[in-house]
Formats: C-alpha cells, sequence, structure tokens
C-alpha cells in the first residue's frame, strides 16, 4: 500500500474512531496519527561542511577581540549542578566540568532567566530587552499542540482545575512566523559587524521565516535542532523514559523525529538529516570543529542545547556510568546531566589544545529552570515553583562567566541579574557599540565580573511576563501577580529566599509599591506579537507526578 493510501485510511479510521471513542481514546487515536503520519522525511546523515577561517595567525590570540561561546542548557535545575552544593540523586551525580568553568571565573549567585518558559528568555537573550518592548512574549508552539495538551491534561487525575485552550489563538499565525521580530538587532548581528564570524548550533525557537531564522538575525551558519529526539526511539545505545503522566510528553514523543539542518547561505529547514550520534554530544563534536575552523580569527560560537529537555533519553553508556539510581526517569535524567556536563569539558579542554583559553570568554546558563512534569522533586531545591512559574524555581538560572584574561578564578557576585544583561555584556567584550536608538533593558555584567565597577538599574528592579501572570524583583523585594486568580504573593527574599511566607496582605504600602512598578513597566508596551492559546494551571509545590489536594497552591500560566 502506498503512503497517501495509508494515510487516507488512517485519516478516516481516525474521523470515525472520533465519532464512536470516548475523550480519552479519541486522544490516544489523534497521538497515533501524528505520530506515524505527519513526519516530513529525513534523510541519512551527511558531514556538516563548516566555513573554514584563516589557515594562518595574523594576529595572535591575545591581541584580538574575545572568542565568545555562549552555551546555554534548556531546562536545567539549579540544583542539577553541584556548584551550589546540589547535584543529581542528592550529588550521586556532580557536574564536575561546570563546577570548573565556575570556578575558573565568576558566578553570579543570584542569576535568573528572562522567563520561566524558553524562547521569551531566548529573545531577552538575543536583544536585552523585555517582552514589553519586543512584543515576543509566549513561547512557539507547533500546529494543535495547545489543543492536544488541554485534552490529554484534562483526562488525567492530577487534581488540578482544567487546562483552557483557546482555539481562536492556535493557528491564527503560523509557527514558523512566531518569531522574534527581524526588526529586533541580536548579540550575533552586533558581533558580525565587529568582524566576528558568528556559529548556532542547537535549538532556536526565535521563529523560520525570512526575517527570524538563525542566519537572518545575525548568524553566518545554523546547524540546526530540526526535531527533538536526542536519539531514534528504538536505538539500541540509547535508553528512554516515558512520562504517562505528562500531556506535554506525550505530544513530544508522538510528534518529534531525530533530525537536524543546515544552514549557511540560505534558510532551508526542509533539508533534514539525521545527526550523527546522541544529541548533546554530536552538537559538541561539530561545536570543536568550529573553534578549530576559527582559531584564526574573533568567533561567536552560541551552542544552545536541548538537554536537559523532555523526551528524557540518554546513551547507555551515561545510563550505566550514574549508577542503580531510582526510579528509573531520575537516572535516565542523571545520564543526560552527565552528557551535558562532558560538553562543557570538551569545549575547555579544545579550547586549551587550540592556544585560545585565555581570551575566550564562555559563559554557561539555563534558559529557565527545572520543569515539574518530568516528576522529579529535587530538581530546584531549595527554591518552590518549576519551568512554568515565575517562583524562584522557575526563573533562577546559573550564570558562569570564564574569561581567564580579565576575570579571576573564584569571582563572586551577588548583585541580581538576568539574561537581559547578556547582550549588552558580550557586546562590550566584543568592543561592539550598542545599537543607536533602541532602548537597552539589560546592563554590562563585566565590570561586576572583573572589579572595576557595578551593575546599576532604575530601582533594581527585574521584571518577568507571561500575559497576566507578571512579576517584579526590586532590591530584595518580590511581588508575584496573577491577573486571572486575582492574587498577589510578596516575599522578602533576603528573609525568605525560598518564598515560603505571603506577606502581601500584612505589607500593603510595599506591595502598593511593588504593583506600581509594575504598572510603570507595562506603560506604553507592545502588545504580544500573537496570542497565548492554553492556559495551564501549575502546581508550586508538587511535581506533575503527584497528585494535587485541597490547600496546594498553584497558578495559571497563560501560552
Amino acid at each position: 500500500m502506498k503512503r497517501w493510501q495509508k494515510i487516507t485510511l488512517t485519516i478516516l479510521f481516525v474521523l470515525i474512531g472520533f465519532g464512536l471513542a470516548g475523550y480519552q481514546n479519541r486522544t490516544s487515536l489523534m497521538l497515533a496519527y501524528i505520530k506515524n503520519f505527519t513526519h516530513p522525511d529525513v534523510a541519512d546523515n551527511r558531514t556538516v561542511q563548516w566555513a573554514q577561517g584563516p589557515k594562518e595567525i595574523a594576529i595572535p590570540p591575545a591581541e584580538r577581540p574575545p572568542n565568545i561561546i555562549f552555551i546555554l542548557a534548556d531546562d536545567l535545575g539549579i540544583n542539577d549542578i553541584s556548584t551550589f552544593g546540589g547535584g543529581v540523586a542528592g550529588g550521586r551525580v556532580p557536574t564536575p566540568h561546570i563546577d570548573k568553568l565556575a570556578a575558573d571565573g565568576a558566578i553570579f549567585s543570584q542569576a535568573y532567566a528572562g522567563n520561566a518558559t524558553c524562547a521569551p528568555s531566548r529573545g531577552m537573550l538575543m536583544t536585552g530587552r523585555y517582552p514589553t518592548r519586543t512584543g515576543f512574549e509566549f513561547t512557539p508552539t507547533p500546529p494543535g499542540m495547545g489543543r492536544m495538551v488541554s485534552a490529554i491534561s484534562n483526562e488525567l487525575d492530577s487534581g488540578l482545575p482544567p487546562a483552557e485552550y483557546m482555539p481562536s489563538a492556535d493557528n491564527a499565525v503560523a509557527y514558523e512566523d512566531m518569531g522574534l521580530p527581524g526588526s529586533e538587532i541580536t548579540i550575533a548581528e552586533l558581533l558580525k559587524e565587529q568582524g566576528y564570524h558568528t556559529a548556532h548550533i542547537g535549538k532556536w525557537h526565535l521563529g523560520r521565516n525570512a526575517e527570524t531564522n538563525p542566519l537572518a538575525q545575525g548568524f553566518d551558519e545554523s546547524l540546526l535542532m530540526a526535531s527533538g529526539l536526542f536519539l531514534e526511539e528504538d536505538d539500541p545505545d540509547g535508553v528512554k523514559a516515558q512520562l504517562d503522566f505528562d500531556p506535554i510528553d506525550k505530544f513530544l514523543w508522538a510528534g518529534m523525529q531525530y533530525a537536524a539542518s543546515f544552514h549557511n547561505e540560505e534558510f532551508d529547514d526542509a533539508t533534514r538529516f539525521k545527526p550523527g550520534g546522541y544529541l548533546t554530544d554530536w552538537w559538541t563534536d561539530e561545536s570543536l570543529k568550529v573553534i578549530g575552523a576559527n582559531r584564526n580569527r574573533p568567533f561567536f560560537l552560541y551552542l544552545a542545547h536541548w538537554g536537559v529537555h523532555t523526551p528524557l533519553q540518554a546513551t547507555r553508556a551515561d545510563y550505566e556510568a550514574v549508577g542503580d539510581i531510582k526510579p528509573h526517569r531520575l537516572r535516565v535524567y542523571a545520564a543526560m546531566v552527565r552528557a551535558l556536563d562532558r560538553s562543557v569539558g570538551r569545549i575547555m579542554k579544545k579550547l586549551e589544545e587550540e592556544g585560545l583559553a585565555d581570551n575566550t570568554i564562555i559563559v554557561f546558563s539555563s534558559d529557565n529552570g527545572g520543569a515539574g512534569y518530568i516528576g522529579l522533586p529535587e530538581v530546584n531545591a531549595p527554591y518552590r515553583g518549576w519551568k512554568i512559574t515565575l517562583f524562584e524555581g522557575g526563573i533562577r538560572a546559573p550564570m558562569f562567566v570564564k574569561w581567564p584574561a580579565k576575570i579571576k578564578p573564584g569571582t563572586l557576585v551577588e548583585t541580581p541579574v538576568a539574561h537581559i544583561d547578556v547582550m549588552p555584556t558580550l557586546v562590550a567584550a566584543g568592543g561592539a557599540p550598542l545599537p543607536e536608538g533602541v532602548e537597552i533593558d539589560g546592563k554590562n555584567m563585566l565590570p561586576a565580573a572583573t572589579g572595576t565597577g557595578s551593575i546599576s538599574r532604575l530601582d533594581d528592579a527585574i521584571f518577568w511576563q507571561s500575559g497576566y501572570y507578571q512579576v517584579v524583583r526590586a532590591g530584595d523585594w518580590k511581588l508575584q501577580v496573577n491577573g486571572r486568580q486575582k492574587k498577589s504573593w510578596l516575599f522578602n527574599l533576603a528573609d525568605d529566599p525560598t518564598e515560603q511566607k505571603n506577606i502581601a496582605e500584612v505589607n500593603p504600602a510595599k506591595l502598593a509599591e511593588l504593583k506600581q512598578l509594575l504598572a510603570n513597566h507595562h506603560k506604553d508596551r507592545k502588545p504580544p506579537l500573537y496570542a497565548y492559546s492554553l492556559e495551564s494551571p501549575i502546581a508550586i509545590d508538587k511535581t506533575r507526578a503527584d497528585k494535587i489536594v485541597a490547600g496546594d497552591e498553584y497558578i495559571f500560566w497563560p501560552n
């Protein structure tokens, strides 16, 4: 039977099934359809042809502008890193390479992601600007994801209120067009104008049309995550953990493939091929090639890892190496963290081998906190909340900056910083001016890291938002406001760093002061580029694997 005939019969089968089956069975049928009949073709692996820089040294590395490498993890919990005294599985799986990067440079002990979901954080990293200026406020979601996630979520007996799907918003803007506007100016664009060779490897999630793809936003080359499996689902050298309690995981396993695409002169995302190994390791292999190819000229490498985001997949070697950890999903997760840490170590070793380590800046961070939907309660300890909440667990992120030529080992910076500060920092390091006529919200972190100055921002305030859920931290005070729930949470982080006691009712003056800061921040704001299609209830103190009972707190998150 030909493929088109199979597809026709399957659609017919699904439609009949929708009429006859119950709600849960209808969802299962749709997942089966997505998994088997909607995937584009993926070619065999091929060699990536990276541009080659000068073969001879024109200017010694110490006399050139610094090379810049920004390594971004995905959904890495603050407690997954042993730098802060934690580590996966109670410290059984440390992160020695990430720890060394941190110890060799500056640790920002109060660092924050730009948002509690990935894409808005990445937009702020690239531009140094809040969503109130760019309109890039909600994470792009593929067609049908909102409908399917809400349907699966509402089938599960979680104890949470139902998720709400907004069909009018779904597909109102094409997925490829849900991106950071081309009018925004990125780190890559500014460094490229300064003579840097710019390369992107990994996740993008900032748009894939003619004005939003990586090449359009300043990168000379882009090895793109075209889908989201770390290995083929049935790879004998891999180990997976599927999460029956998580609607997002069900959608990912149904919708994702093992695929990449490469772009240098034009962007054509239709040309997909299989990666050359476990995704975290293969992207690192390719990163080492980029470093070698550009050792004789300044380069900016943005390595945006997919690890440790779901779907949970690890190599069998890493799974065996971490030992007999229970439950199974924690062991797979630990193995994924091990691979991520190995990546950082390999990059630092390559820089040493090429004689580039002293005058290369390496920044390491994560796009948001660990996710509660993986069912692992310790990933963000001791902080409350998860990815998809603006409690500290959702937005606390590592921020380590190593630059041996300028930053002394063991430097500790306790001033709060966030992802909006990355762009002005790296642009300053590369000797490029900030764009004229553009309001940049972030601040240069280098004076604090090098001991030559400090970080100062208006009202000492940092802001976060997703629709009606808005947050400000000013000094040690932090206010969260959820418009749908008409609820406020106020904390003094100096006294209560893990947000245990809501003191909004007993501090009306401070509550009013911080609400005014939020109002000022949102005055004349640019509206979101597209509407949210899903409102999800997210438990604050329990994972998705746990049953919610009366008295448990939750927030609603629009995206």
